[in-house]
């Protein structure tokens, strides 16, 4: 990654010019069989059309707060890379009484209902497809985001002082974020190639720097698993292996 990256936006970037075919994020659900592998490019055209969704439909302009009430999930990735390219600040679990905004999986809807601004709904079912039936009150995020454009651009640059993410009781400006990523995936041992295998949730720091962060901080690759606790350690133990994980937090 190049050193003067002062955002996790500029990240993204600089991976999508270093190696935009290699796979980003592979995203497996144990409960539901689903895999779904994303390359940097794949990766970086989902956050530009969430961003373009989030800028232009949804009105968002930098330091509104958005509630990110989603489990760990390719999809919840791309919105926290879409909020960073707006400058939007993704409160992780956060109350959506107090949010601007509010993203919503379909096991919060009734909790985010409480958002008196724009409310967009998830159904995380797979390969990113929408609600039988549209929930009331949201936009429904797999019907909105197809149509946006492939190319983003924010009305008003993203200073990297400027608040970023809050998870956990914790708050990170986007340069801090950065810096605290880096760090990891140096104590990690993470660097260009490295593989992490990852079950945490993305209610934590910790789970959002293993499952997203300090992959992309190092050059590395994720392979993030929900449900990972319905697998057997046989199971497991082949998934480590033809996924070709290096680490495994």
């Amino acid at each position: 990654m190049n050193a003067i990256d002062r955002t996790p936006a500029d990240l993204l970037r600089s991976a999508l010019a270093a190696d935009p075919g290699r796979p980003l994020v592979t995203f497996y659900d144990d409960a539901t069989g689903e895999r779904v592998e994303l390359s940097v490019a794949t990766f970086a055209n989902w956050v530009a059309k969430t961003a373009n969704l989030l800028q232009g439909d949804l009105g968002a302009e930098p330091g509104d707060r958005l509630a990110l009430l989603l489990p760990a999930h390719w999809q919840s990735a791309v919105w926290l890379l879409a909020c960073d390219s707006v400058g939007v600040v993704a409160s992780v679990g956060g109350d959506p009484a107090d949010a601007d905004l509010v993203v919503s999986g379909p096991d919060t809807l009734e909790q985010a209902l409480e958002c008196s601004g724009e409310r967009v709904a998830l159904a995380l079912r797979p390969l990113g497809g929408r609600f039988p039936q549209p929930p009331a009150g949201f936009a429904d995020y797999a019907v909105e985001v197809p149509g946006q454009g492939d190319r983003f651009a924010p009305f008003v640059p993203v200073e990297p002082s400027d608040p970023a993410l809050a998870v956990g009781g914790e708050e990170f400006s986007h340069a801090a974020l950065v810096d605290r990523a880096r760090a990891d995936a140096a104590e990690l041992g993470l660097g260009a190639g490295s593989r992490v295998l990852t079950g945490r949730g993305y209610d934590t720091w910790e789970g959002l720097s293993a499952g997203l962060y300090a992959a992309l901080a190092a050059g590395a690759s994720v392979v993030l698993c929900r449900h990972l606790d319905r697998l057997s350690a046989q199971a497991l133990a082949e998934r480590t292996a033809s996924e070709r994980v290096t680490h495994t937090v």
